[in-house]
């Protein structure tokens, strides 16, 4: 198996098909990533793909990790193009060794779609319920599709099948496998709870909200933040919590200037309470020790990952009605309308119901798991090899 990737940098899809990688490495099967870029620059980070969490945990599950080394920044749904020679080159050398190609997202078809490269079947892995908003990467998806080397796209939720049919996709191709997280990792932990508060400095018995998110225009970081104003003004013992590329001040002028429009004169009074913390790598710590985990995005989520690892560490879901948000909270958490008043009484709401939440959260567990994501995702595969082995085999000669 060889997987394709854009590149390495902090988000939601990256962290769930470099999940799936391992376990399916876990499972018997042999993997290999190929990433187009060596370093990006997004949110106002630089990061080199070395220094990324997925990386280094993959290269240590024993997963070979190679790139062509470009550099890639710029917004989002862009594509790579002009390859070079060597570049194609090595591209090909990574397919030549590979049964079944797995393309994390549309982006990467750019490079699979190019003339003179072993073909492979390829399935490409989406994470999104806007195809509106991947330019060009949309048309490279037809183009593999109609070609007949995508053979298969894995959708993260309903809302992502929904959305790529409406925008010409064949629906046979589609397949919806819901994301999953580990649930050994992700669980409530009354000691990391403790020592989560105790290394911000807030009390045993404060209400927390949490807001995992990388500074994005679809995450609506001034939303969260006019709600996270109501709430503190509100509730004079509650603590915002903010996790994420692109989440400290000093880093993102942006997240600045958005602070002071939605807190004014607020801003030095509430600060104390307002936590930004930026990348974070022990999140199932930061959900441990928070009461609710918030989402405010206006487009663009499927199954945000966030909702997920919070709910099963405890933390109760508020989110808005984008994506399959809302059958992910149904039962388990509350959907708001994208409104700071409607959002920050939510959160209040969400923290008095908490214990009774926490029920229909460990009744849920197993539709939440690692394992059976993978085991789809394997099962997928598996079939997929089959029949194309099958149908491509070379015919014995006539006697």
């Amino acid at each position: 198996m060889l997987s394709v990737y854009e590149g390495f940098f902090s988000g939601g899809a990256r962290i769930v098909h470099s999940d799936v990688i391992m376990g399916l490495v876990e499972g018997g099967q042999h993997h290999s990533v190929l990433s187009i870029h060596g370093e990006v620059h997004r949110e106002t980070t630089r990061q080199a793909m070395q220094d990324d969490a997925c990386y280094q945990q993959l290269t240590a599950a024993g997963v070979g990790v190679s790139t062509l080394g470009r550099s890639l920044g710029g917004g989002e749904g862009q594509v790579s193009t002009g390859f070079t020679g060597p570049e194609l080159a090595d591209a090909a050398r990574a397919l030549a060794g590979a049964d079944v190609v797995l393309s994390l997202k549309e982006q990467p078809l750019t490079l699979l779609n190019q003339g003179g490269l072993p073909r492979r079947p390829v399935v490409v892995c989406l994470h999104r319920s806007d195809p509106e908003h991947q330019g060009a990467a949309l048309d490279e998806l037809k183009a593999a599709i109609a070609d007949g080397k995508v053979v298969a796209c894995v959708c993260c939720a309903e809302s992502t099948r929904d959305a790529y049919r409406a925008s010409g996709i064949p629906p046979e191709v589609l397949h919806v496998i819901p994301n999953g997280v580990d649930l050994l990792r992700f669980r409530p932990d009354p000691a990391r709870r403790l020592a989560f508060r105790a290394s911000l400095g807030i009390p045993d018995t404060a209400p927390v909200v949490v807001f995992a998110a990388r500074y994005a225009t679809m995450k609506n970081i001034p939303l969260f933040l006019r709600a996270a104003h109501a709430w503190l003004r509100r509730e004079p013992a509650g603590h915002v919590v903010m996790c994420g590329t692109g989440m400290t001040a000093d880093h993102q002028p942006a997240l600045a200037a958005d602070l002071d429009t939605a807190f004014g004169a607020d801003r030095e009074q509430l600060a104390g309470r307002l936590h930004l913390l930026g990348v974070r790598r022990d999140m199932e710590t930061v959900y441990a020790g928070s009461d609710v985990v918030a989402l405010t995005s206006s487009f663009g989520e499927a199954a945000p990952l966030c909702l997920i690892e919070g709910m099963m560490c405890g933390a109760v879901p508020v989110a808005t009605d984008i994506g399959d948000s809302a059958s992910i909270v149904a039962g388990h958490g509350i959907i708001t309308p994208p409104d700071p008043d409607a959002i920050a009484s939510a959160w209040t709401e969400a923290v008095l119901g908490r214990a009774e939440f926490a029920k229909a959260h460990a009744r849920s567990r197993e539709r939440f798991s690692r394992t059976r994501m993978i085991a789809s995702y394997a099962a997928l595969i598996d079939g997929l090899h089959t029949h194309h082995t099958t149908t491509t085999a070379t015919p014995p000669l006539p006697s």
